[in-house]
């Protein structure tokens, strides 16, 4: 991931069920100007706020795109307490995609081994 205008809270959780950090997640500022880049390596789930008015963001895959096989977690599962950072605006007026509405808790998700 990369940020080339504007900048992201970037979100990163493990989702390997054999992994000592299972359910935990990290997150990191992008933006165009401190040119910061993240890898998210298989067996991760990945979201992101973008926090200025604009951003454009561009990434890469490993594979082709298959929306068939997308999954979602939900962004907000209060088991995870993901830090959004809502400081200046209510989380109420967090415009959220149709695919992430419908994502799942962790305890439902599908996990990797």
């Amino acid at each position: 991931m990369r940020v080339v205008t504007g900048e992201i809270l970037d979100v990163a959780l493990d989702l390997r069920r054999s992994s000592s950090t299972f359910g935990k997640w990290e997150s990191f500022r992008l933006s165009g100007e401190n040119k910061h880049m993240l890898w998210v390596p298989r067996g991760f789930a990945h979201g992101f706020r973008v926090v200025s008015d604009t951003t454009h963001v561009l990434y890469k895959a490993t594979d082709f795109y298959a929306p068939e096989h997308e999954r979602s977690v939900l962004w907000n599962d209060p088991a995870l307490n993901i830090a959004w950072e809502f400081s200046e605006e209510p989380i109420s007026s967090a415009i959220v995609s149709p695919k992430d509405q419908r994502g799942v808790p962790l305890k439902d998700a599908e996990t990797f081994d």
